[in-house]
């Protein structure tokens, strides 16, 4: 009994520490089918056997012993393979890959815009490759192990892919996912969102075709041409396996494709004007990106009362005039110039506007936009609308208007005073911001200087003791304490109220006036 534990720890020790192993592999049938990006995703029968060999060194005796393990036989599931490359704004790689990641999402299913995020896609786990360096066993390089979200690397070059399992509907015709590229924190990229859609699929054994459409929701371009979106709205890819979609990083500020690569500033040589002044504007565009802009395009809008001033305009690049031409049809002026804007420079654009006595009813404020394409790939940049606020005075030009009214006796209930129908002094009427007016001996009130637009007035009947409002034959309307009149710029404008003695010996002696 002693003996047998004895050789048994032996053994044991043996096992931790083997003097000598051998492992003979030799693969006995392998039938492979690959493609360019999916690495053999097609039938894959694979058959292998390993013989091995080892010696012990027990106290009986040294022992060698040696067999053939079984065969094993290995079909892969096929995995559908949509993958990409994060690139910078001319199609190069970006510097520094180092945070980035790239998720894969479904679309919420409770938005019905398909632009909000699910939850993440369940990722069939796939392994690292085999020790004889093919990807048949494993996943698809860089994503191995079909990690979702993905981390990016410098060595991949900001190369990304996710294997879609078709076991698991993931490659439905109509199924949507949502790809988000998310940068580092406090990175100077943005992230992007690209929505894509299963248009077609046959991701079956022996045939594991898919085509999609991806549409870029944050209107950014996703290709070299410029284009966010291709036929009706999206990017045909026709084949996921064989055609991959390149993605392009945006950046918030300089360089790359960043939201604002040019900046439009507008600014004005004062902040008060009255009517017959003239103001000069200027226009500052500047580049923000890592290219030449061109086909520049600035559309200024006018406020009211506001006219451009003919032959007024001067353009200026690095201290030296450029040409800008100018179109205007009243409000709107339009300035075009073929003078490209280099990084970080400046193009300022100066024009002169008039005030006519029309700009006292407008609002002061006018804005402008710019356009224009970069020289090195033909993308779309834009900015605005910058504005400029101008405080109008009159001046020696006013556009207020003025409020007269009576407070009579009607003895005939037709709502206008004639001979015999005295005013009433002392009445008091209040406007509607407030104002206490009170009529004089005849009855009659006037307010000057009020601004241009609908007034309301009310008779106060406490202020005329002995006296109501007289019914009105004629309009029932005017039947009421207040009157809402509009007054017109520089206009004049009426509100009468008819009353009537509420003493039956009076009403008699105007029923005998009749």
């Amino acid at each position: 009994m002693s003996q047998t534990k004895n050789q048994n720890q032996a053994l044991n020790k043996w096992f931790n520490r083997l003097a000598a192993t051998i492992l003979v592999g030799t693969i006995l049938n392998q039938s492979t089918t690959t493609i360019a990006q999916a690495e053999a995703r097609k039938t894959v029968q694979i058959t292998n056997q390993a013989s091995y060999t080892y010696t012990t060194n027990l106290p009986q005796g040294k022992q060698t012993f040696q067999s053939t393990t079984n065969q094993i036989s290995v079909t892969p599931i096929p995995l559908v393979d949509p993958f990409g490359q994060i690139l910078g704004c001319n199609g190069e790689p970006l510097p520094d890959y180092t945070g980035f990641s790239v998720g894969l999402y479904e679309a919420n299913p409770n938005d019905i815009t398909g632009t909000e995020l699910g939850k993440l896609v369940s990722m069939t786990p796939t392994e690292i490759p085999n020790i004889l360096g093919n990807n048949i066993l494993g996943g698809r390089k860089p994503n191995s192990q079909n990690i979702n979200p993905f981390s990016l690397s410098n060595e991949d070059r900001g190369l990304y892919n996710f294997l879609l399992d078709p076991n698991q509907g993931q490659t439905d015709v109509g199924k949507t996912y949502i790809l988000v590229i998310n940068p580092p924190t406090n990175s100077i990229y943005q992230q992007r969102r690209i929505k894509i859609k299963i248009l077609e699929s046959t991701g079956q054994v022996n045939n594991n075709i898919i085509r999609y459409s991806a549409t870029a929701l944050d209107g950014q371009p996703l290709s070299l041409s410029g284009d966010t979106t291709i036929e009706d709205g999206v990017v045909f890819v026709p084949n996921a396996e064989t055609v991959g979609l390149d993605l392009f990083a945006l950046q918030f500020t300089a360089l790359m494709c960043q939201p604002h690569q040019i900046e439009i500033v507008k600014t004005g040589d004062r902040v008060v004007a009255q009517p017959g002044d003239v103001v000069i504007y200027r226009l500052s565009l500047k580049s923000k990106g890592d290219a030449n802009l061109k086909n520049l395009v600035v559309t200024d809008n006018l406020p009211l009362g506001f006219q451009f001033v003919e032959n007024s305009v001067r353009g200026e690049l690095k201290g030296q005039a450029v040409t800008v031409s100018a179109e205007n049809n009243g409000k709107t002026v339009i300035f075009r110039t073929d003078t490209p804007i280099p990084p970080e420079g400046v193009l300022n654009i100066a024009y002169a506007a008039q005030l006519t006595p029309d700009s006292l009813r407008g609002s002061g404020q006018n804005s402008a936009i710019v356009q224009g394409r970069r020289a090195d790939n033909n993308f779309k940049v834009k900015d605005g609308p910058a504005t400029h606020q101008l405080k109008i005075e009159p001046g020696i030009i006013s556009d207020c208007g003025t409020l007269i009214g009576r407070v009579f006796i009607d003895k005939n209930f037709d709502g206008e005073q004639q001979n015999g129908e005295p005013g009433i002094p002392n009445a008091v009427i209040f406007m509607e911001d407030g104002n206490r007016i009170i009529t004089d001996p005849n009855g009659l009130f006037s307010v000057a200087n009020v601004l241009p637009g609908n007034h309301t007035g009310v008779l106060d009947l406490s202020s005329v003791p002995g006296y109501t409002l007289a019914s009105n034959r004629y309009f029932s309307e005017r039947n009421s304490p207040s009157r809402l009149v509009r007054l017109e710029p520089g206009g004049l404008a009426r509100m009468n109220f008819a009353v009537t003695p509420t003493s039956q010996e009076q009403n008699n002696e105007i029923k005998q006036v009749q």
